[in-house]
């Protein structure tokens, strides 16, 4: 109970220092790279800096805050706890950074320079934060509300909002090159995101159909040194009972695990999808040298029994 306490603790302390991490980087690059150049961000934040433009760089904290408070208090409703703990530090750490750092000189470069840094150094950030559970825009927890009651997926409706938000930003100052440098920015932002969030180094999951489970399953272990799981299937057209290999490969083996299956098996049936994340609780780093002494290399694979 003692460890179990201790461990919950401290995923949680770790959680507020990535968050805090997370909150630096996307105040440095509002206060150094966007808010001098007159960029703004998507939902929330983008708002918060439009105000601020208008009533003066002092408020963006206060905006950013208050504008984010009745999203907390849907997000407590419709949601879960949790997230408005981590939710409210990150925009409260959010907000402090954003304060702190108001007299910090900003970046000369040009426009290029700006957007494409400025972008990257925020998306970074806020990635961090969603990363450790926590949220800095309240138009998220809005998206979400909206999705579960009409069925418009997130992505869609975070992309009107924000689409709305540029808009009318380029409406009130009568500048739409500088709305269009700040959709920019923000795709730079979205992309960064993805990046921190899935990583670079794509993971697929295989389902392998195949009247030779049994040899396949013998050389993906032998020669490939991965481990798979075995699912008991029976065919929708001939009604016979079938095993299914699962499998995780990393892209790199990819090409190599679709050759040993189709050479063995030219008739078999290959699913193959996109994973952001793979998450286990055992992981073997080598396979027994009695199963593996033709392959002279000790790759990692996870073991799913």
């Amino acid at each position: 109970m003692v460890k179990k306490k201790r461990k919950i603790f401290w995923n949680f302390f770790s959680s507020i220092l990535i968050t805090a991490f997370g909150a630096f980087l996307a105040a440095i690059s509002i206060r150094v790279f966007l808010y001098p150049n007159q960029l703004i961000d998507g939902g929330v934040v983008g708002v918060s800096l439009i105000f601020a433009r208008i009533f003066g760089s002092n408020y963006l904290s206060i905006f950013l805050v208050l504008l984010n408070l009745p999203f907390l208090y849907l997000a407590y409703k419709h949601i879960r706890k949790t997230f408005v703990i981590h939710m409210f530090i990150a925009v409260l750490l959010f907000a402090i950074f954003l304060s702190l750092l108001e007299k910090v000189p900003p970046f000369d470069g040009d426009f290029l320079e700006v957007i494409v840094i400025g972008g990257a150094i925020l998306g970074t950030g806020v990635g961090f934060i969603i990363k450790s559970g926590g949220c800095t825009d309240g138009t998220e927890i809005l998206a979400i509300i909206i999705n579960r009651k009409f069925g418009f997926t997130v992505g869609q409706i975070i992309l009107t909002i924000n689409v709305f938000i540029f808009a009318v930003y380029g409406w009130i100052f009568k500048d739409w090159h500088i709305a269009l440098k700040s959709l920019m920015t923000y795709i730079v932002a979205f992309k960064m995101i993805d990046i921190v969030i899935a990583g670079l180094d794509e993971v697929k999951s295989v389902l392998i159909m195949t009247t030779k489970p049994k040899k396949i399953q013998d050389l993906i272990t032998r020669k490939l040194g991965l481990g798979l799981t075995v699912i008991p299937g029976i065919g929708g057209y001939s009604g016979e009972d079938r095993d299914i290999l699962f499998i995780i490969v990393e892209r790199l083996d990819l090409a190599e695990l679709k050759d040993l299956v189709l050479t063995e098996d030219p008739l078999a049936f290959m699913a193959i999808e996109n994973l952001h994340e793979v998450a286990y609780g055992r992981q073997i780093s080598k396979v027994s040298q009695r199963k593996n002494k033709k392959n002279k290399k000790k790759k990692k694979f996870f073991n799913f029994n």
